[in-house]
C-alpha cells in the first residue's frame, strides 16, 4: 500500500507540474483578477478533479471507454467550450482592471469557479486519464470507489497547492502585468492558448 501510494505521487505531481489548460486559465485569472478570484477558479479545477475520480470509482469514467459516442459527445463540448474563452479574449481584450470602488464589472468567484470546474469536467480526456491511471495504484481487494475518490482529492490538494505558488509568483509581477498594453497581449495570448487547446481536444481519440 505504501509504496502504491509514493508511486501515485510521484506520477501525479509530474502530471500537475505539467503545462495545460488549467494552469493557463489560473495565470490569466490571477494577472487579470487578482489572486482571491485565481483562487476561485483554481478551487474550480480542484473541483473538477475529484468529481472525475468519485465517477470513476463509481463506474462512470468507464463509459468513456465503452462509448465512443458518449466520449465524442463530451469532447465537443469541451472543445465548443475553450474555443468560446479563447474567442473571446481575442476578440474583446481587457485593457485595464475595474477601480476598486467598482468591481461590479470584474467576473464574481462563482463565474470563475464554474470556469475552472466546467473547463475540467468538459474534457473527456481527463475521465479517460483517470479510468486507465488510478486502477494501477489501488492495491488489490480494496474499495475501487474508496481509493478513486482518496486519489483524486489528493490529486486536487497537489494542484491547489502548485495553483497557489503559480498565483504567488504572478503577484510579484502583479503590477506590470496589469499596465493596459500587456493586459491586452496577454489577454490575445491566452486566447490563442486555449483554442491551441480545443483545436487539439477536437483532434483527439480515445
Amino acid at each position: 500500500m505504501i509504496s502504491s501510494l509514493l508511486a501515485f505521487l510521484v506520477a501525479i505531481i509530474i502530471l500537475t507540474l505539467t503545462p495545460g489548460f488549467d494552469t493557463a486559465l489560473v495565470l490569466r485569472t490571477s494577472a487579470a483578477c487578482g489572486w482571491r478570484r485565481a483562487l476561485a477558479t483554481a478551487l474550480g479545477v480542484a473541483g473538477g478533479c475529484f468529481v472525475w475520480g468519485v465517477a470513476v470509482g463509481f463506474g462512470l469514467g468507464a463509459l468513456l471507454l465503452a462509448s465512443e459516442m458518449a466520449y465524442n459527445l463530451l469532447k465537443w463540448m469541451g472543445a465548443a467550450y475553450l474555443l468560446w474563452l479563447g474567442i473571446g479574449l481575442l476578440l474583446r481584450p481587457r485593457r485595464a482592471l475595474p477601480d476598486a470602488q467598482d468591481q461590479k464589472t470584474a467576473p464574481g468567484w462563482k463565474a470563475l469557479f464554474m470556469k475552472g470546474l466546467l473547463g475540467n469536467l468538459l474534457n473527456p480526456k481527463v475521465g479517460i486519464f483517470y479510468v486507465s491511471f488510478l486502477p494501477q495504484f489501488i492495491p488489490a481487494g480494496a474499495s475501487v470507489a474508496v481509493w478513486s475518490s482518496a486519489m483524486s482529492l489528493t490529486h486536487a490538494f497537489i494542484g491547489l497547492l502548485w495553483s497557489g505558488m503559480l498565483i504567488a509568483g504572478t503577484r510579484y509581477f502583479a503590477e506590470k502585468l496589469r499596465r493596459p498594453g500587456v493586459m491586452k497581449a496577454m489577454d490575445r495570448l491566452t486566447g490563442c492558448v486555449f483554442i491551441g487547446f480545443a483545436a487539439k481536444l477536437a483532434l483527439s481519440r480515445r
